[in-house]
């Protein structure tokens, strides 16, 4: 099932979900651990943007969760969001990530006219490499917009990231 993230509810179990990848995974340039208050102040923040973000759950509670959020705090950057997906590790491989991303596209498209909409482009921050999250991009329609080389560090090694971009219109 596939609902809005309820920033309360949602936040402990949303914070384990991307703590993972704090922990042990370079898909976020994040190294602390985000407590579930900071994760319902993103999903609160994000929300009051009148941007969506949605989760994926079963009876034990959430398994993933997407979001789009302003790419820059710039007022001509208000037509450009950044996208961006996380699932539980023992979830991937099975489509939620995709169903998730088709739920946050068509909510993007439906968005009234407003600060963000209708919106024009869409980007995905990937750290390189992440094989998988380049082609769940790449399979909505995504290019390969750049790379910054070693814009990061984690874990003793310096790591590229890429960009993905889709126009819509």
């Amino acid at each position: 099932m596939m609902r809005a993230a309820d920033p309360m509810a949602d936040a402990e179990r949303l914070a384990a979900i991307y703590n993972y990848y704090v922990l042990h995974d370079t898909a976020t340039f994040e190294t602390v651990e985000v407590s579930a208050e900071t994760m319902a102040a993103r999903i609160a923040k994000v929300h009051a943007l009148g941007l969506p973000w949605i989760v994926t759950d079963d009876s034990l509670g959430a398994t993933g969760f997407a979001c789009a959020a302003p790419f820059r705090d710039r007022a001509a950057y208000n037509w450009t969001l950044e996208v961006t997906v996380y699932l539980d590790r023992a979830e991937t491989g099975r489509g939620l990530g995709s169903g998730l991303y088709r739920e946050l596209f068509r909510q993007l498209a439906a968005l009234p006219p407003g600060p963000h909409a209708p919106v024009h482009s869409l980007v995905a921050v990937v750290a390189l490499p992440h094989p998988s999250s380049v082609a769940i991009h790449e399979s909505f329609g995504f290019e390969h917009a750049g790379t910054v080389r070693e814009a990061g560090r984690k874990f003793d090694r310096w790591i590229d990231v890429g960009y993905w971009q889709k126009v819509l219109g």
